[in-house]
């Protein structure tokens, strides 16, 4: 089904609302780096914590929660949902900490917790690694979700939903700051949840879905239901659940969850009013983000297997769609195909509203380590208020061109997912360990962060014969033992 005129009407409109929040904000985020990168540092707590949940909300994570569902059952998720682990610890632990050291970046965070020029090698470096190389995949992968999602949903071409959509986002980050990526994000969230759920109800009431008591009996759909996997199977169990219970929420460093709190949710806890802000806007994104939130989508996920069962059941409804880009986790949009008008175009914004709002905040990240942490303490340290800005909105532009450019070059979530999760593998412990250990310096951090990515590139693509919890679990394993080592040769600091 093609967007009528009304559904047009309501993806334009969003755009517009957008657009507008980042001309509003625009006067105060131009004030000073600060303003411009933490929102003057007065956000509340239930701001900031929708703000973060948005963030984690992309246009590839519905895209995502299907792929895992559809292979691997309801269960699936423990993937992502073992993360709750080390967001708990945020909220109990690294929160009142993050708050507390007064930096503007988790990356300058480096040189209050180490010393010397190792620690500033380290900073800028970090700075350079996580605001281009880490910023830009995540970029892509978000990218690419909306790449199918416009081929499919709104029968465009991938480039063009993407240039839209990156227009827009590039227009309010670079007026307004984070405090327009903020603002943007509580509505983007409201819309978000209200388009899922509202979906979600209309799927179920399909014919061919009959009801949530017929589609938990189907027969496609019945051993697809557990929480928790076949115990008696390892090749089930073990990559599902007990490798990411066992080792993946402190060994990776993936966005959103990182082990101790940083990225985005480390500077939304930095823009609170206080500290208890900043702990109250962690606790209420992990509740939203891990309890509440991917039902929806699961459910839709569920039901995709009854009306698309098979691969190719997607092919033959969606024969224009390049096959370089069919997978599982195109069942997503594929379903919101069958919605009638005005609800889909309702999602459409819905879902654009989340793309926008992941890739706002990362490009606004981004640019604050590229400002902050490389810029403006190794490049030009005299340099005025007014002028780092400007030099942020420059950062803001090439971020977005370059992860928007990447994703047209990716093809499928769960390939961008276990990447992610390959690449920080091993570092995560360092991460919760540093703020109490004594023992670890700036060397094991730049051992761990090399050794880790030799590791990824050694298993993505040279030995590519093992499973992907495989080469997580062996990756940890090595980059663990490589920065352990490094840390006792090394002088504490």
């Amino acid at each position: 089904m093609n967007l009528t005129v009304f559904d047009w009407s309501i993806v334009i409109a969003y755009f517009l609302l957008s657009l507008a929040v980042g001309i509003w904000a625009s006067k105060q985020a131009g004030k000073d780096a600060r303003s411009f990168f933490l929102a003057g540092r007065n956000m509340p707590w239930w701001l900031l914590g929708i703000s973060m949940v948005a963030t984690t909300f992309s246009t590839d994570t519905p895209n995502l929660v299907t792929d895992l569902v559809r292979q691997n059952g309801v269960s699936g998720n423990w993937a992502w949902w073992a993360f709750l682990l080390t967001g708990m610890l945020t909220v109990f632990v690294y929160a009142k900490l993050w708050h507390r050291s007064g930096v503007l970046t988790d990356i300058e965070f480096y040189e209050l917790r180490y010393s010397g020029k190792v620690a500033a090698f380290l900073r800028g470096f970090r700075a350079l690694y996580l605001g281009l190389v880490f910023n830009v995949l995540v970029m892509g992968a978000v990218s690419l979700a909306a790449i199918k999602f416009g081929e499919i949903v709104l029968g465009l071409p991938g480039w063009v939903t993407l240039t839209f959509a990156c227009s827009i986002t590039l227009a309010y980050s670079t007026f307004g700051g984070l405090k327009a990526v903020i603002i943007t994000d509580f509505v983007q969230f409201a819309l978000a949840m209200i388009g899922s759920v509202w979906g979600m109800l209309y799927i179920l009431g399909l014919p061919e879905i009959g009801g949530l008591s017929n589609l938990l009996s189907h027969s496609n759909v019945a051993d697809k239901l557990a929480l928790v996997p076949d115990m008696s199977d390892p090749n089930v169990w073990v990559p599902v659940l007990l490798v990411p219970l066992a080792v993946q929420w402190w060994a990776s460093y993936y966005p959103g969850s990182e082990p101790g709190g940083g990225g985005y949710i480390a500077q939304r806890m930095f823009s609170a009013k206080d500290e208890s802000n900043a702990v109250g806007a962690t606790f209420l994104f992990n509740a939203a983000h891990y309890a509440l939130r991917p039902w929806p989508w699961i459910l839709i996920a569920l039901a995709s297997l009854v009306v698309f069962p098979e691969l190719t059941d997607l092919q033959t409804a969606f024969p224009n769609l390049p096959a370089d880009k069919l997978g599982h986790d195109v069942a997503y949009p594929a379903m919101l195909t069958l919605l009638p008008s005005g609800l889909l175009g309702l999602v459409a914004a819905s879902l654009i509203a989340a793309f926008m709002s992941t890739m706002s905040t990362q490009v606004n990240l981004g640019a604050s380590y590229l400002v902050n942490d490389f810029y403006h303490r190794f490049i030009k340290p005299d340099a005025s208020e007014t002028h780092l800005v400007s030099v942020g909105r420059m950062f803001t532009v090439i971020s977005i061109i370059l992860g928007g450019g990447l994703g047209l070059m990716l093809t499928s979530a769960g390939q961008a997912f276990n990447l992610l999760l390959m690449i920080g593998a091993g570092t995560g412990l360092i991460y919760i360990l540093r703020w109490f250990w004594w023992r670890i310096n700036a060397y094991t951090e730049i051992v761990a962060m090399i050794s880790s990515l030799l590791i990824a590139y050694y298993f993505n693509f040279i030995n590519t014969g093992m499973e992907g919890w495989q080469k997580i679990v062996i990756g940890a394993i090595l980059t663990t033992i490589v920065w352990v080592a490094a840390t006792f040769i090394t002088p504490a600091d």
